[in-house]
């Protein structure tokens, strides 16, 4: 059979399996890119349904749904400091809620927290006395649950009466500012501190160099004039309430019958007992403000490491804390 010398055997059939398969390779291309989109499309649309199922409802949103009375809660959850969920900000913006919102018999703050930051417990218990001038009708009741020391202790101060388990811990009236010195292992390394400042005592807190006396005298000082303050503010929130008994302001910490011994609550009781057998109104409605599940997951991821780094080294806010 005779052919062309010009003619490669089998080309038309070569090209043609080639076109096909290309052909089929875009296709399938195509077909993967289109499930792509419509699984990211998936995704998006799940986690978006999760945020909104798992976003709080407003806060105090039941009340609107009753005409009975209710008992109006806020927690104190956590350290108290600025940015946390025991922030100052959130606990008095619950607080103001709670006694505007109409039905409300009483307010109650739910107290789980070791304390924190002066300054943020200093201005909820200021507005605890300034919002329950303005509502003297509507009583303000601590109740702690685990754990009220502390910062979380001088808020409670400031309500009208104070309940705690049996077994909760209470207490701990005192001041503490701390870090690290790292002086001796600088010194075995071989590293040189290098720091340049405009101020005498700028640096005084400065855990790479070696504590200087009168500074150490000087930071003593605030710490007593801290607690100094925190003691008039419990003794002005609990009154002739206290036992006269100096270890109440030593920084110690009592069980809740140790505290009720000592006057530094007024009874033994859960949340729903104060709501039930004191304040007469048992539906307990929560006007804490939480942020979102996505609030939260973004506000934290950023912050963690500089936070945990920062704690480490003893470099929290004002370097004081009530605990």
């Amino acid at each position: 059979m005779y052919q062309d010398p010009m003619e490669k055997p089998g080309s038309d059939r070569e090209w043609k399996l080639i076109e096909k398969v290309m052909m089929s390779m875009n296709s399938e291309q195509k077909r993967a890119r289109r499930w792509g989109i419509f699984f990211k499309l998936l995704t998006f649309a799940y986690l978006f349904a999760a945020v909104v199922m798992l976003t709080p409802k407003n806060m105090g949103s039941d009340a609107l749904a009753t005409d009975a009375p209710f008992t109006a809660m806020v927690e104190v959850k956590g350290v108290i400091a600025a940015g946390e969920e025991a922030s100052a900000d959130l606990i008095v913006t619950g607080l103001r809620k709670a006694f505007e919102a109409e039905g409300v018999k009483a307010v109650m703050l739910r107290i789980n927290s070791p304390g924190g930051s002066p300054v943020q417990s200093g201005y909820v218990y200021d507005e605890i006395k300034r919002l329950r001038a303005i509502h003297v009708d509507i009583p303000l009741y601590a109740v702690i649950s685990d754990l009220g020391a502390s910062g979380a202790y001088y808020i409670a101060a400031a309500a009208d009466e104070i309940y705690a388990d049996k077994a909760s811990l209470v207490g701990s009236i005192g001041v503490v500012g701390s870090g690290f010195g790292f002086v001796g292992a600088m010194e075995k390394l071989g590293v040189e501190r290098r720091q340049f400042t405009s101020g005498e005592h700028k640096a005084f807190l400065d855990p790479f160099t070696p504590i200087n006396k009168d500074e150490k005298q000087f930071w003593q000082g605030v710490l007593a004039t801290t607690h100094k303050q925190f003691i008039e503010q419990v003794k002005k929130g609990r009154g002739d309430k206290l036992a006269q008994d100096a270890k109440l302001f030593s920084g110690l910490i009592w069980t809740g019958e140790q505290a009720l011994a000592l006057g530094l609550i007024d009874g033994l009781g859960s949340a729903g007992y104060v709501a039930r057998e004191l304040v007469g109104a048992e539906k307990i409605i929560d006007f804490t403000p939480k942020p979102s599940p996505f609030e939260n997951l973004v506000g934290r991821l950023g912050v963690y490491a500089g936070k945990g780094f920062a704690a480490a080294m003893g470099m929290n806010g004002s370097g004081i804390e009530l605990r």
